[in-house]
């Protein structure tokens, strides 16, 4: 898979802080040597968060995140204060710009407190250094006459770097800063490549799924055909109606089947027993690192009683079709399954919510468009307010009584399950 193809959850997530005016954009535009965003003296240029997914050298692919100003007032300005600390929640590398004209404010050392809170590798960044005559020596920011940036900077964990995004001094020097926080042990585990030998047949059952782009799989699917692939093994992809005719067709039993996981049933029926099942979210979360959990959360579905709050969560957004998986057919399964009157609420991309605690369950997606650490941020946040959460494949197949044979391939969760 080239650099450019990789997907933006596997990608490093850059975020780039501070108030207005600091030259936020300005030294996003300078590292990227794009005019990735727009530069303007005015207060408050950027309203929105601005990604965009590119290569970085010397790190690679990477996505870039310009925030509004940390400090920005009105409604509006909330507004955007509030999708800014979103952002937070999906950081793998924070840089704090900050103006060496204006200096340390409380704002910038309330963000390094949430840096250091949630665990993210951070570079302090001093901009603006052509303009100011002060700070022109590692010793002259020492010396300064700011005693909030005295303090700061006698902490060995403070990662600083003075530049100018203006003449692009020590602008490479920052790049590799960044590179450097951002180097992680590459994880070792694979979507299925694990789980499969050189020369299987892996089947994938995959019905078309309306709220794809036309002409496309959807990523979960994408990605596990290229982990097959890479393993040496064949995937044979079918629509669910064509399942049973194919295993029958083929000159050898199949290693594994894999199903979208709103086909779960059907697919359980046609597949022997003696040839594993699983799904792509029950894959995928497995892959993020969040298997048991999901799989302990979904038995909360058999205490759920009238009035219940029950959140569905999805990572991304796409428009909803008539029958989609997430707004339709888990609501209908859940109450035909658990015979309850429940209170069903949605949320997509970005809005998570902060408080949980009104929710009995939360049913999440795969995670597919999500980073490493947004998933986990959302399952911390859910474990802290003592609220159960699994995922799509994991809750249709404990409702349609096929659990426990979806993560037999997993013997550290499977041991954990109450036998039927």
């Amino acid at each position: 898979m080239s650099l450019n193809s990789t997907p933006s959850a596997d990608r490093v997530h850059i975020g780039f802080f501070g108030r207005r005016n600091a030259g936020k954009s300005s030294v996003v535009n300078a590292v990227t040597g794009q005019d990735l965003a727009v530069v303007s003296q005015i207060k408050g240029t950027t309203t929105d968060p601005v990604q965009k997914a590119m290569e970085l050298l010397p790190l690679g692919p990477v996505v870039i995140i310009d925030t509004p100003g940390i400090d920005d007032v009105g409604d509006l300005g909330e507004l955007r204060v509030k999708k800014t600390k979103q952002i937070l929640n999906k950081t793998d590398v924070a840089v704090l710009v900050v103006d060496v004209t204006v200096g340390i404010s409380q704002t910038e050392l309330e963000l390094l407190k949430i840096f250091q809170q949630k665990n993210i590798p951070y570079v302090l960044a001093f901009n603006k250094v052509d303009v100011s005559t002060a700070y022109k020596s590692e010793s002259s920011l020492s010396k300064g006459k700011f005693e909030q940036q005295q303090l700061l900077l006698s902490q060995e964990e403070a990662n600083i770097i003075r530049i100018s995004a203006k003449t692009g001094f020590q602008i490479q020097e920052l790049k590799e800063k960044i590179a450097r926080l951002a180097v992680q042990e590459e994880s070792k585990q694979r979507i299925v490549g694990d789980l499969i030998q050189s020369g299987d047949f892996v089947v994938l059952v995959v019905p078309i799924d309306k709220a794809a782009p036309k002409g496309r799989l959807i990523l979960p699917q994408q990605q596990t055909i290229r982990d097959i692939l890479e393993s040496d093994a064949a995937a044979i992809v079918v629509r669910e109606y064509e399942l049973k005719q194919t295993l029958n067709s083929l000159g050898k039993q199949p290693a594994l089947v894999i199903t979208d996981s709103q086909a779960f049933a059907k697919v359980s029926s046609d597949t022997p027993d003696q040839i594993p099942l699983t799904s792509f979210s029950i894959l995928f979360a497995r892959y993020k690192g969040n298997l048991k959990t999901v799989v302990q959360g979904a038995a909360a579905i058999e205490s759920l009683q009238d009035g219940d709050k029950v959140l569905i969560s999805e990572g991304c957004t796409h428009h909803r079709q008539c029958d989609d998986i997430g707004s339709v057919k888990l609501p209908r399964w859940l109450k035909e399954y658990t015979k309850k009157q429940l209170q069903i609420e949605f949320s997509s991309g970005m809005e998570f919510p902060e408080d949980l605690t009104d929710y009995k369950l939360i049913i999440h997606c795969g995670g597919c468009m999500l980073n490493e650490r947004e998933m986990k941020y959302r399952l911390k946040c859910a474990k802290d307010q003592d609220v159960p959460i699994t995922n799509y494949g994991i809750a249709i197949a404990y409702m349609k009584g096929i659990l426990r044979r979806s993560v037999q391939l997993f013997p550290e969760v499977f041991a954990e399950l109450p036998k039927e």
